[in-house]
């Protein structure tokens, strides 16, 4: 699987497509899918995060998509960081999947697949010996494709807020 480094092959997925590293020429497609996966995000937070990473390289260390070839739109991508924690490993820091999606007419379709694939060959070429990620407990199609790939839960939790008023 590629490297950002372009020091990898990168070979075919189904359908023709090619899971390679992101460059700038996929600047708007990329912002299309995040918008997909995190509706709620607001707009301009998902422009600076996208304009960060390709003007500077901040946010995620790696990104990967999923190219369907002949000018077409791309069809997914898996953003990649690294977290000084994750639940359930052993290493520090753990290559941590931040992000993942694949469009609706490519699921099921070995394209996810391919991408994480496209992540564990990443972090394996920089030393790394696990990889992390998480879903929403409720998400049951996310947490089936994690379990198809070889990912173990480690922890199920809710996480609490509260606001503090003024005084």
């Amino acid at each position: 699987m590629p490297a950002p480094s372009g020091d990898s092959p990168t070979p075919r997925i189904p359908h023709g497509m090619l899971v390679r590293a992101l460059v700038g020429a996929d600047r708007a497609e990329w912002l299309r899918m995040r918008r997909a996966l995190w509706p709620t995000s607001d707009d301009d937070e998902h422009a600076r995060e996208v304009r960060d990473f390709l003007e500077s390289g901040a946010g995620p260390v790696a990104v990967f998509v999923a190219d369907r070839g002949a000018g077409a739109n791309l069809g997914g991508f898996l953003e990649m960081g690294l977290r000084s924690y994750a639940e359930g490993c052993r290493s520090s820091p753990v290559p941590y999947i931040e992000g993942w999606y694949v469009d609706p007419d490519l699921r099921r379709r070995g394209v996810g697949e391919a991408l994480v694939e496209a992540a564990e060959a990443w972090a394996r070429e920089r030393g790394h010996t696990e990889i992390a990620s998480d879903t929403a407990p409720d998400n049951e199609a996310s947490l089936a494709a994690h379990e198809r790939l070889g990912f173990a839960v480690t922890d199920r939790m809710v996480c609490f807020r509260k606001e503090l008023g003024q005084e």
